[in-house]
């Protein structure tokens, strides 16, 4: 059997950490190992425990989401966040990946789409769902960064066949989809993806779909 993945739930309503709870410990790959009232508490349960996820509801007494996932990413640890929102909260989002976040699911997301986005995250990766990427990130398009008159030279150092690349991955497109639409092989996508990460000294997928955004290669 293999190592379980460990969560660590921080949302203030009792009753839906309870729901969590039970979904998680559903799974034979994973369990929860604690669970936050607010981003505080958090905090200390992760040094405590380190959990290898934590699922971070955004608006909390005490310290919110976005700071708690701030200083989370800035420990020397392998605690990985996943931000859970709701579309009234939206313009917490960009805050908190901006922040660190591998990523963000809406609270109404299918079960089986939470347990594969803890997955995902746990393994490293980052979640930029397809269908919500757009629009959540259409919702907080009014807090990025507007510079008029600088022109943004981040992205100059791309190719073009990047450039339409990090389009795609703005979209939420996955991997197979972007070979697809490219007329690529998956292999190929994996490596063009790699050259963007080095490139743009990004975090991860979450940080190539931000930039792209902040340097106007996707308009809203």
């Amino acid at each position: 059997m293999t190592e379980q993945i460990t969560v660590l739930l921080a949302d203030d309503q009792a009753l839906v950490r309870s729901g969590f709870r039970m979904l998680i410990e559903a799974e034979s790959d994973m369990r929860v190992v604690g669970e936050a009232s607010d981003g505080a508490e958090a905090l200390a349960k992760i040094g405590e425990i380190a959990p290898d996820v934590v699922l971070m509801d955004i608006r909390m007494p005490v310290m919110d989401g976005v700071e708690a996932t701030r200083r989370v990413t800035a420990l020397d640890g392998s605690t990985r966040v996943l931000v859970l929102t709701t579309f009234d909260l939206d313009e917490y989002v960009f805050a908190a990946l901006k922040a660190g976040a591998a990523g963000f699911m809406l609270k109404d997301a299918r079960p089986q789409d939470l347990l594969n986005a803890i997955r995902t995250v746990a393994a490293g990766d980052a979640v930029v769902a397809p269908s919500a990427t757009r629009r959540l990130l259409d919702h907080v398009a009014a807090s990025l960064p507007d510079r008029p008159g600088e022109p943004d030279t981040r992205l100059d150092v791309l190719t073009d066949r990047e450039r339409e690349v990090l389009l795609e991955v703005a979209k939420g497109a996955t991997n197979a989809e972007i070979a697809q639409r490219l007329f690529m092989a998956e292999g190929t996508v994996k490596t063009h993806i790699g050259r963007l990460l080095n490139k743009l000294r990004a975090r991860d997928r979450v940080g190539l779909v931000l930039l792209a955004y902040e340097t106007g290669l996707v308009h809203t």
